[in-house]
This record gives structure tokens, C-alpha cells and sequence, in this order.
């Protein structure tokens, strides 16, 4: 079993059960919950490799995005098999406005929603390497087919057809040019796997 200990705290039905399906189809444990001050109680109580929090429910001024900020910054002095807690914060869309720029002001880690899968778990997988907690990066969510212009079109005319959901759907990925030509060379090389395998069956 695994010992990554995730605190959610989000208020959002939707958003709770997407994340509980990721972080439990990576095997960890996930407990959720909707109010900051049952989240303070937990703070105190547990011992959590994770918190993933909505900046929104979170307060600014108040004494949870406080303790969640001080541990985002802390740096562990401790022994490697004592975890230190890390941090990161969900910016819905509508409050992107006011809480991108302070997060960046203070250093956060923080993730824009909708949440594209496999940058989310690129940042999780950082989160989580620092501490020690995984000894790998998390495998790379799968890249979905896309025809390369519209892809490239849809970076340069800025098409955002997200509407809102927790995570965009997968014909929605924006990709860069970088990511296309891995995914081309990924494509690329199953094809000629596929066809090495296929003549080994001719033979047999």
C-alpha cells in the first residue's frame, strides 16, 4: 500500500470526484474535504505528503492559506525518511484575475482549472519528487492523437473550447511544438513496432 498521504480541500462535487479518481488510480491515498477550517483541524491531526487546495475556498486573508503558504515554502532539514508536506493551489478561471499574480509574487506552486491531465501530474510528480515521496517521475499521461495543424492553428489563434470542466477533454489539449513532435515520434515508432510484429507472424 501506498504511503503518499493526499489532503484535498475543495468545495466543488466535481472536482472532488476527479481528483479522487487520479489520485486513486495512482494507488495513494486521498482524503477529501469542503470547509478550510475542518482542513486546519486536519493539518494538525495528520501526516500528509500532499495538500492540493482551492485558493478560492483557501481565503487570501485567512488562516489556512497562511499555514498552507508557510508549508509550501518550508525546506526540510529532517532526516529523508521524515517527508516534508508540500503544496499546491487550484485557480479556478474565474478568480485567475487576483490570485495568479500573488501566487507568483509569493513563489507557489498553484495549477490553472480546467486542469489539463498530463500537466497536472507533471506537477504533482515535481511536488512529490522533491520530498522524496515517489523515486521516479509519475508515468506521462498518454498524448491524444490530433491532426499537427490543428493543433499548431489552435496555438497561434489562442481556441480555448474548454468550458469550465475540472479537467479539458482530451480533444482539447494545447500542446507545444516540442510535445507534438515527441507524441509524432511516439506514434512513429508503435507503427514500426506493429509492423516488425506483424511480419513475425507471417513467419510463424
Amino acid at each position: 500500500m501506498s504511503d503518499i498521504n493526499i489532503l484535498v480541500v475543495d468545495d466543488d462535487s466535481a472536482s472532488q470526484r476527479a481528483l479522487q479518481h487520479v489520485f486513486d488510480s495512482e494507488g495513494w491515498r486521498v482524503s477529501v474535504v469542503p470547509i478550510a477550517g475542518e482542513a486546519m483541524r486536519e493539518l494538525a491531526r495528520g501526516r500528509w505528503t500532499l495538500v492540493v487546495v482551492n485558493v478560492v475556498l483557501a481565503e487570501l486573508t485567512g488562516p489556512l492559506f497562511s499555514t498552507l503558504r508557510d508549508l509550501a515554502r518550508a525546506e526540510s532539514s529532517e532526516p529523508a525518511s521524515r517527508k516534508l508536506l508540500r503544496v499546491l493551489f487550484l485557480v479556478p478561471r474565474a478568480a485567475a484575475r487576483w490570485a495568479q499574480p500573488l501566487l507568483e509574487r509569493e513563489g507557489l506552486p498553484y495549477a490553472m482549472q480546467p486542469l489539463h491531465l498530463h500537466d497536472f501530474l507533471g506537477k504533482i510528480s515535481d511536488l512529490l519528487l522533491e520530498t522524496g515521496a515517489i523515486p521516479q517521475p509519475i508515468r506521462d499521461a498518454r498524448l491524444p492523437a490530433a491532426p499537427r495543424e490543428r493543433i499548431l492553428k489552435e496555438r497561434r489563434t489562442g481556441i480555448d473550447r474548454r468550458r469550465g470542466q475540472m479537467f479539458a477533454s482530451r480533444e482539447d489539449y494545447m500542446m507545444t511544438e516540442e510535445e507534438i513532435a515527441e507524441f509524432e515520434r511516439q506514434e512513429e515508432e508503435d507503427r514500426k513496432r506493429r509492423q516488425e510484429e506483424g511480419k513475425k507472424r507471417e513467419f510463424l
